[in-house]
């Protein structure tokens, strides 16, 4: 990883959580490793008042506290180059101040001219501060370069998102936009792409011949916490599938790039977005399940149910739940199901892959009859990064006894170096100006084309059911009619721990 140019990272919304929970302790952490540019500085901007004392305290202690251990000479340098600016976002005029403190950075630090504005705001502030900015130049390369970080969610269904797309782009470039989404900063999310294309084991079976099925989970075990307010307007499909999982899909089932730079992979998982099976009325009620956490008594505790939780209206249908069916309509993968599930309140935080590959054609040895003994590719994502794959072998002794056992690797054993976080990454890649683990403004359009109908039937037709499930389970049980096949079953990675040997809560 190499330092990027000199630059300056304007943070919008720098009071937030956001700022002193992650981007603060990630860019400090970018700092110890040397990785920032030689000359750098933050602006944080946000109506709260304070000045760039006040700001570089409240930055100290969300290092302490979210971050790794701090050297204070190294501390005390970073914290020298945060400085803040209170501004009313809302209006244009104030935007010549955002001006006047970059040009006095750049004097005090030589920065240069080079600014990434980044959206950590409510979602009505997307269209106006690049409009703002544009309108006193700070969207001008004439002089440095200029990128804009855009927080998710990006719309909140196909119109609004086309709508904030076209606003965007009136002042600046698709190539300015960088749309963050942390999913895909993660190590073993690249590492598909890796283990696919650099391996040629895999690739050759990686199409509708070999895979039976893929199953991709994002599964937590905490409740929507205080944030009940935002999660009604959201639910599980417009906040983990729409933008992180069908992001993870597009790098599975992609084809083969021409090159490893950001155009050409962005363009194949475009397409597969693109090749997306729509979803029509009758297909969303038997391959679309959603459900809704209820209160149970979980491993001693009591847990509320999700109408209970504080900030969610006692009658509410939002899902905090949601398991798809669907297919990718192209040659390689024509005819092979793909499953999304995800959840809050299940059993476990854990997110992974699973590529189930087709069994062997004859059954020679009477335990392989199990479809759940075929083998298996598990790519796990959080927490305890690794890969697995289950084969069978030979019992010892006599007989032909067949049990499955697992090859695995985990993230933790490759060295002793820390796996950076995933907005340490994005942010390192935005400053080097790769937007390669960035979605794509058509791409994001195509995902959108492909929820809208899901919603729009969910939230029209009061005639498709929403299943409670107790919290702590694996969701409703109806979303194991999903899967296709005799014998086959989501994955279940808490049943699976002795076995797999990967990280599981329980």
């Amino acid at each position: 990883m190499k330092r990027p140019d000199n630059l300056v990272l304007v943070i919008f919304g720098a009071s937030g959580d956001l700022t002193k929970r992650k981007l603060i302790p990630e860019l400090y952490e970018l700092e110890k490793q040397n990785l920032l540019p030689e000359h750098f500085a933050v602006l944080g901007i946000s109506r709260t008042k304070m000045n760039d004392e006040d700001f570089r305290t409240k930055m100290e202690e969300g290092i302490k506290t979210f971050g790794e251990a701090t050297d204070e000479t190294t501390l005390k340098a970073f914290l020298g180059k945060l400085f803040y600016q209170s501004i009313e976002i809302s209006s244009q005029m104030e935007y010549s101040k955002i001006h006047e403190r970059l040009q006095q950075i750049h004097e005090q630090l030589n920065t240069g001219f080079n600014f990434i504005f980044y959206l950590s705001t409510p979602p009505n502030l997307y269209p106006v501060i690049p409009q703002f900015l544009a309108a006193h130049h700070l969207n001008d390369q004439t002089k440095g370069w200029r990128r804009l970080i855009v927080e998710k969610p990006f719309g909140y269904d196909l119109k609004s998102a086309l709508e904030l797309n076209k606003s965007l782009l009136k002042d600046w470039h698709e190539d300015q936009i960088y749309r963050i989404d942390h999913y895909l900063g993660k190590e073993t999310v690249q590492n598909v792409l890796v283990t696919r294309f650099s391996n040629g084991i895999f690739e050759p079976l990686w199409n509708r011949n070999y895979v039976h099925h893929v199953e991709i989970t994002a599964s937590e075990s905490i409740g929507v916490e205080m944030r009940g307010g935002y999660y009604e307007g959201s639910g599980a499909l417009r906040d983990m599938v729409q933008n992180h999982l069908l992001q993870v899909l597009g790098m599975i089932a992609m084809e083969p790039p021409t090159s490893f730079d950001s155009n050409s992979i962005r363009n194949e998982t475009l397409k597969v977005f693109q090749s997306l099976r729509p979803m029509k009325q009758g297909d969303i009620v038997n391959n679309a399940i959603r459900g809704q956490y209820m209160a149970s008594k979980f491993r001693g505790e009591k847990m509320f149910g999700y109408r209970e939780e504080v900030g969610v209206d006692p009658n509410s249908r939002t899902e905090t739940f949601a398991a798809i069916k669907l297919f990718v309509d192209n040659w390689r993968w024509g005819g092979v199901p793909f499953y999304i599930r995800t959840g809050k309140r299940l059993p476990t935080r854990v997110s992974e892959v699973v590529i189930h590959f087709k069994p062997t054609p004859h059954y020679l040895f009477s335990t392989s009859k199990n479809n759940n003994s075929a083998n298996q590719l598990v790519i796990r994502i959080q927490p305890d990064e690794g890969i697995l794959l289950k084969f069978g072998m030979k019992v010892p002794g006599q007989g032909f006894d067949v049990q499955t056992v697992n090859m695995d690797f985990h993230y933790s054993d490759l060295s002793n170096e820390k796996i950076p976080d995933a907005y340490a990454r994005l942010l390192h890649d935005c400053m080097l100006g790769d937007s390669t683990l960035y979605s794509r403004g058509d791409a994001v359009e195509a995902a959108w084309k492909f929820i809208s109908p899901i919603l729009d039937a969910w939230k029209n037709d009061h005639e498709i059911p929403i299943y409670g499930y107790p919290a702590g389970t694996w969701g409703p049980e109806v979303a194991d009619s999903l899967i296709e096949g005799e014998g086959y079953t989501w994955r279940y990675p808490c049943k699976n721990l002795v076995d797999d040997g990967l990280y599981c809560e329980l």
